[in-house]
């Protein structure tokens, strides 16, 4: 049986009271041929001591520490260029992954025009047995789909991850496509606040390839918590810093989107109008480096307005 090795790769910083667990939904996978890749930037906690202790115990558990904080994201890159695995899943230091997750995505990376696996996903707080979990990535039947699905569900923000935390790719996609510092005109320093990076290891991949597979079970687990980058940035910041990668993908690989994204941004623009300032975001043409073109699509706007009220009379 081939059974090619799979890197579970997990940066972290001062997780001293979740690291263990994290590690141990990696160790625990029903798939046999895993190394757990840990990069420490330089905790100031007790993370590392538990580090240690835990690759003592099993020597799949591989770890290295940092000299200094070299921020989020290029410790996500470290974490990559030390994995030996012909594939690779990122996992947060605060998430916890099912037993049978790589069991059940790493098949359908075995057809090569498959670029990337995700399942869907609980959102927790304590546990993840607790009963008002809620419920992401329900996007249809296991299965493969088009990647020009994901591109264009991401570009209408329909309910698609844009964190590899559910995800299993390619090592070498991964070298490839995660890119620490993101062109941009309003000097966002993607490699410190790690807001768009992360949606780019798809995008970028989903261009490279003709399909990604769906596992229709919730096998990723999102820990919800006041540290976790989702909930300490505010809501509109994620939304714009996301439009602000999305904007650079469609302007460098993707140029027939461009009105598409224009729409997205100029609803985003119109929602956000005061926080989108603190961010030097005034106009359409910010979230590009060179396009001029600043059109939109009037006709999808009118959809949108249209499945919105829709909604309510549900």
């Amino acid at each position: 049986m081939n059974t090619p090795k799979v890197s579970v790769l997990i940066p972290v910083y001062n997780r001293q009271n979740l690291i263990e667990a994290t590690v141990k939904s990696a160790l625990d996978q029903t798939y046999p041929n895993t190394e757990i890749v840990i990069v420490d930037n330089k905790s100031t906690d007790n993370t590392w001591k538990i580090l240690q202790a835990l690759a003592q115990t099993d020597d799949r558990v591989k770890i290295y520490q940092n000299e200094t904080n070299i921020g989020p994201v290029r410790n996500w890159l470290r974490c990559i260029n030390e994995a030996t695995g012909e594939y690779a899943k990122i996992l947060w230091s605060d998430d916890l992954i099912d037993p049978t997750f790589l069991e059940k995505t790493l098949p359908f990376l075995e057809n090569k025009e498959v670029g990337f696996a995700f399942t869907s996903a609980k959102i927790f707080k304590v546990n993840i047995t607790e009963p008002h979990k809620i419920s992401l990535y329900r996007i249809g039947k296991t299965g493969l789909y088009p990647t020009e699905k994901y591109i264009q569900s991401i570009i209408d923000d329909k309910d698609y991850p844009v964190s590899p935390a559910c995800a299993l790719f390619r090592l070498n996609d991964l070298k490839n496509n995660t890119l620490a510092d993101i062109p941009n005109k309003v000097a966002s320093d993607f490699a410190m606040h790690a807001i768009g990076n992360d949606l780019l290891m798809f995008l970028l991949t989903a261009n490279q390839y003709q399909k990604f597979a769906f596992v229709n079970e919730p096998l990723s687990y999102f820990r919800a918590h006041n540290d976790s980058i989702t909930i300490a940035s505010n809501r509109e910041k994620l939304y714009l810093y996301y439009a602000l990668a999305g904007a650079y993908f469609v302007e460098n690989h993707r140029p027939d989107l461009i009105i598409r994204m224009n729409t997205k941004i100029w609803f985003l623009l119109k929602k956000y109008k005061k926080q989108a300032k603190k961010y030097n975001m005034y106009h359409i043409l910010d979230f590009y480096m060179n396009n001029k073109n600043q059109k939109i699509d009037i006709s999808f706007i009118a959809k949108k307005i249209f499945r919105k009220i829709l909604s309510y009379v549900k």
